[in-house]
């Protein structure tokens, strides 16, 4: 296990510099000047915008400012915003904000769609089953910022069961529809997947020997049935968690939530390059590590996995 661990480490330095130099490149490409751009419709002085480029290495080598970031990096360094703030300040700021959104997003989604993929998988080819696979079609076929909208419009502006806005992030229950909202689409995924993984489980020798044996239904379901087909839905939880953050720039927009979205699409509009490249960074390292907690859950859930 040691070195199966140890081996898969080695693997992320190369995967982390690659990512990390193609977001730097695709955000130093795009075009427009976003010193210039600084003064808006307003004449620039070409000393000042001169200054700036400098003072923000722009004025150097595309290799050498990724060098010179990835060298900064590895100090703790993020690099200063157009503003002249620490990047590491506003992440600090706004990662807990948006961790806390997806820790209720995932919760929502592993409990409502493992609840209904289950359920789904139990009543196989009956009407629950049915009803399942139809409302799961439904939700995967209406994009996020669509449910989003219909969400704020049915529970905030017209029942008023909770505020249209989040006005205080540390409070859970104001995280509560945006999270409802950002675990949608993958609650269907988990959902249509776990019922898929419970039908065809069911049917396994396995299941038919504890049968046989005269098990108790609630073992079977809970211990036999359930490990054996947590194995696909735990590889889908592990990659949707990229995903949750990604998503988090339309739910926070929405729900003005003070978050990573937020920030990133700031930094977006105003191209700050150092911004936009470290929040990807911390985004590229959480998917890495998760990924690794992720295949090392799998001997957990079937002891038959062994890592050489």
């Amino acid at each position: 296990m040691g070195r199966y661990v140890a081996r898969r480490l080695l693997q992320m330095i190369p995967v982390f510099i690659g990512t990390t130099l193609l977001i730097f490149l695709m955000v130093h490409i795009l075009p427009g000047d976003p010193i210039r751009a600084m003064w808006g419709d307003k004449a620039a002085d070409p000393a000042q915008v001169a200054q700036l480029r400098h003072d923000f290495g722009l004025d150097q080598p595309l290799w050498k400012q990724y060098l010179d970031y990835m060298a900064n990096l590895f100090q703790g360094d993020f690099g200063e915003t157009f503003g002249g703030r620490p990047v590491i300040d506003e992440m600090t700021r706004a990662f807990p904000v948006t961790l806390r959104l997806t820790a209720v997003a995932l919760l929502i989604e592993m409990i409502v769609g493992l609840g209904l993929g289950a359920w789904a998988g139990l009543k196989a080819g009956k009407a629950p089953d049915s009803g399942v696979l139809v409302f799961t079609l439904i939700v995967i076929s209406i994009p996020v910022f669509i449910l989003g909208y219909l969400a704020r419009y049915l529970f905030a502006d017209t029942l008023g069961w909770v505020s249209p806005n989040v006005q205080d992030s540390m409070d859970v229950t104001q995280l509560f529809l945006p999270g409802f909202v950002l675990a949608m689409l993958s609650m269907a995924y988990v959902a249509r997947l776990t019922r898929t993984t419970f039908a065809e489980n069911l049917r396994a020798d396995y299941m038919r020997t504890a049968l046989a044996k005269g098990l108790p239904r609630r073992r079977i379901v809970g211990v036999h049935l359930l490990r054996n087909s947590l194995i696909p839905v735990i590889t889908f939880l592990g990659t949707d968690v990229g995903g949750f953050i990604g998503g988090a720039v339309v739910t926070e927009g929405i729900f003005n939530v003070q978050g990573v979205g937020n920030l990133l699409y700031q930094a977006l509009g105003q191209r700050e390059g150092s911004t936009i490249v470290g929040v990807v960074t911390v985004f590229v390292l959480v998917i890495l590590v998760i990924n690794l907690i992720v295949d090392l859950l799998y001997a957990v859930l079937d002891p038959r996995i062994r890592y050489a």
